[in-house]
């Protein structure tokens, strides 16, 4: 619905994963990067690790001291490793590196778009040594087998087109599983699956009982090869990122369907894209003039970019009819509050206007009744 850090919460903080694990006799910790509550403390861990910073050179060797200070007691342990990379702002790329760093497919071919991409290519970098560090602590202390390791990212590349939008882009994440459970064999899975997709596997795995509210389905049918799909369809939405951008979407393995519900914006939402050479290659543009269909369907197989809409073709009558249902149905399922009108958000929460260009520029707060 929105940003922890411009003011929303959860609804119950009793429903993070770390307290069905507590439950089970985990010592559950936290470092670094978590975007669920402003004040980390909030949300139950039993350790929330102090780090200056949440980059890799604090983020890692503080959860490697975590892991071989577990590593020899009986309490098994839940830790939450945050790593701020590869958020903006990159690091420097070495000289020449744009050369061999091309741009996202939705973006021109420029000199700022490639050095862009190679900043965030360093900055990628960095996240591996971070990485490294703390699957060379479990190796080293004998526990790889014991322990299921989930690296993934909360939204994709935060460049225009993509973070803060639904195409595959923004909501198309790292996803490597290692550990016990048939996560062991570097396989590669091109099945489709959704981050609430995580608890239930973890429990499975721990032969937890699930939450009786629980989403999503256990990933072990999959990592034995007794299925090819747990999902014939996954969904995603976004309410509020910098500003208010309501859309919903539903994606099958071959179709995604975007339906926007904020009639009076209807180009980009500037102040939701993360700032940045890429950024103002489009904007110089006049990119805020393009207006973006309310609704959108793409054939990812003819159209892995997104960019050709199939609303208007009648080609494609049947497929868009049954992803309307479809998304429609979910969203009556999950109570979804844009079913009823706009969304206004917490009393409190700082937010951007629409027409600015960046989420730097001032924000507001709003108190019940202020404009959105």
């Amino acid at each position: 619905m929105g940003l922890a850090h411009r003011g929303w919460s959860l609804l119950d903080y009793e429903h993070h994963l770390l307290h069905t694990l507590a439950g089970a006799g985990y010592r559950t910790a936290l470092v670094g990067e978590q975007h669920l509550s402003a004040d980390p403390h909030v949300l139950g861990y039993d350790d929330v690790l102090s780090v200056p910073d949440t980059t890799q050179e604090h983020v890692a060797p503080t959860a490697a001291g975590f892991l071989r200070e577990r590593a020899d007691g009986e309490q098994p342990f839940f830790l939450s490793v945050g790593f701020f990379e590869t958020h903006r702002e990159f690091r420097p790329a070495e000289p020449g590196d744009e050369r061999y760093a091309l741009p996202p497919a939705n973006l021109p071919d420029t000199p700022r778009t490639r050095a862009d991409m190679a900043a965030f290519k360093q900055s990628a970098r960095a996240l591996d040594d971070g990485v490294a560090t703390v699957l060379g602590t479990i190796d080293e202390l004998g526990i790889a087998d014991d322990t299921l390791v989930i690296l993934t990212t909360d939204h994709g590349l935060p460049f225009p087109g993509a973070k803060a939008t639904l195409t595959d882009r923004g909501i198309g994440v790292l996803l490597i599983v290692r550990g016990p459970g048939g996560f062991a064999d570097g396989r590669v899975s091109d099945a489709l699956v959704s981050h609430i997709d995580l608890f239930p596997t973890i429990c499975d795995l721990l032969g937890i009982e699930p939450p009786e509210w629980l989403q999503g389905r256990s990933l072990l049918p999959l990592a034995a090869g007794a299925v090819d799909e747990v999902n014939d369809a996954v969904f995603a939405e976004m309410t509020f990122h910098a500003a208010y951008e309501p859309q919903r979407a539903v994606r099958t393995s071959r179709f995604k369907y975007i339906r926007r519900y904020d009639d009076e914006h209807v180009g980009p939402v500037l102040p939701n894209v993360d700032d940045g050479p890429s950024k103002d290659v489009l904007v110089e543009a006049d990119w805020v003039e393009r207006a973006i269909p309310p609704e959108q369907l793409y054939d990812l197989h003819f159209d892995p970019a997104e960019s050709v809409n199939r609303v208007p073709d009648p080609a494609y009558a049947t497929v868009l009819r049954e992803l309307r249902d479809r998304l429609d149905r979910w969203m009556e399922e999950t109570d979804d509050p844009l079913r009823h009108g706009h969304v206004l958000p917490p009393d409190g929460a700082s937010i951007n206007a629409r027409h600015q260009r960046s989420p730097r520029e001032p924000t507001f707060l709003f108190e019940g009744g202020a404009g959105i």
